[in-house]
């Protein structure tokens, strides 16, 4: 079964609203108009059911199949949310919203799960029902968490859980999937190092931050090459390095260091905390100062199914004609949360040759579209199959 026709035709439509989209984008919870579009949509769909304001902005669209002889239900998960980035793509349809941008295709996200929930609700060819989730807040704000703590799984009675992201690099509408650990655990730290202030050409007189963090910074990276198993995955990135002055001539008081984490494993993430305040201390005490580290753990690291993620591989070689290997992804995304409470999978749809995500030049690509689309109805028609 190659892509379907069905979202051939629909591609004029659902390129529309992907722009739009693209147009007016939103961050974190604060997908209003989003949701009020996709809501507005899935009832014009005729969806069974809409809510809104699951995960505080979420919204989940219930749709009924032909039959419900098996009682399956099945949830299919799209993002909504935009990055704060300034755009600088140059399109007709750029943001028009200061210091927010789709950078990271969540706009391309959302318009293929409203064309595959389109179709659904004109079809309606499976036995069962399914849950079409959209949810706010991927991008650092844990959307994901808060839907599954609302209760979202057992209300819907949800017992597998789908979800896709786009993939520059990759041929356009190609598909990459892999078991198991597949985008890693994350976490964020702040580490404040105070010395004793002074003249910078008295130098003697101080107690210099900047040399003492300047040591952390290299000291942290021997997390990765001393400490960490050397077949375990782990990434330490400082990432801003701050002072309390900004004058030539100031040794200032305190230094400020912000970064990342990124593991494959929880004891790994567990190591790495604690190498962290080993060193951030021990090194500030060598220099005559004193460190605090603040290590805060963001989403646990994603895992695909392993039953699942050879069905959602099936499905993909039967839309495109191949599924290929995806790699370990180091960045971090918070479907997690939904995989930890319900079994199911995760995979890359190919964007072409664009830029990477999170870059001020990316731009979803529409030609991926009917791929994406058809994917995630194929994935109900063949779970869910009419008895």
């Amino acid at each position: 079964m190659p892509v379907k026709n069905r979202f051939a035709e629909l591609l004029p439509e659902i390129t529309e609203w992907r722009r739009d989209l693209h147009e007016n984008p939103e961050i974190l919870f604060e997908t209003h108009r989003t949701a009020g579009i996709v809501a507005e949509k899935l009832k014009e769909f005729g969806c069974d059911e809409v809510v809104t304001g699951i995960g505080r902005t979420g919204v989940v669209g219930i749709i009924k199949g032909k039959a419900d002889t098996k009682g399956r239900v099945i949830g299919l998960r799209a993002d909504m949310d935009a990055l704060p980035m300034t755009e600088e793509t140059g399109l007709p349809y750029a943001s028009k919203t200061k210091g927010a941008m789709h950078a990271c295709g969540h706009d391309g996200h959302t318009a293929m799960l409203l064309g595959a929930a389109k179709y659904l609700a004109e079809t309606r060819n499976f036995d069962g029902s399914v849950a079409v989730i959209f949810q706010p807040a991927e991008e650092g704000g844990g959307g994901g968490k808060e839907m599954v703590d609302d209760g979202m799984m057992e209300r819907w009675n949800i017992q597998e859980v789908y979800g896709m992201h786009n993939w520059p690099g990759m041929p356009t509408g190609s598909f990459h999937i892999r078991p198991g650990a597949f985008f890693a655990a994350t976490a964020v730290f702040d580490i404040e190092i105070t010395g004793l202030g002074g003249h910078a050409a008295k130098p003697h007189e101080t107690i210099d931050p900047t040399v003492t963090a300047s040591h952390m910074v290299l000291a942290l990276q021997s997390i990765a090459s001393r400490n960490a198993d050397p077949v375990k995955n782990i990434v330490v990135s400082v990432t801003s390095f701050e002072t309390s002055s900004h004058a030539y001539n100031v040794i200032p008081e305190v230094v400020r260091l912000k970064g990342t984490v990124r593991t494959m494993d929880d004891d790994i993430q567990d190591l790495a905390e604690k190498r962290m305040r080993e060193i951030a201390e021990g090194t500030a005490a060598m220099m005559g100062g004193r460190a605090t580290l603040d290590f805060r753990r963001g989403y646990p690291v994603m895992e695909n199914s392993e039953e699942q993620t050879e069905f959602a591989a099936e499905v993909a070689r039967a839309v495109s004609g191949d599924c290929g290997d995806a790699p370990l992804v180091m960045g971090g995304e918070d479907f997690a949360f939904m995989l930890n409470a319900r079994p199911g999978a995760y995979i890359l749809v190919g964007n072409g040759d664009t830029a990477m995500v999170h870059h001020p030049k990316y731009n979803f690509n529409d030609e991926a579209i009917p791929a994406g689309c058809s994917w995630w109805a194929e994935i109900v028609e063949r779970r869910l199959k009419v008895a």
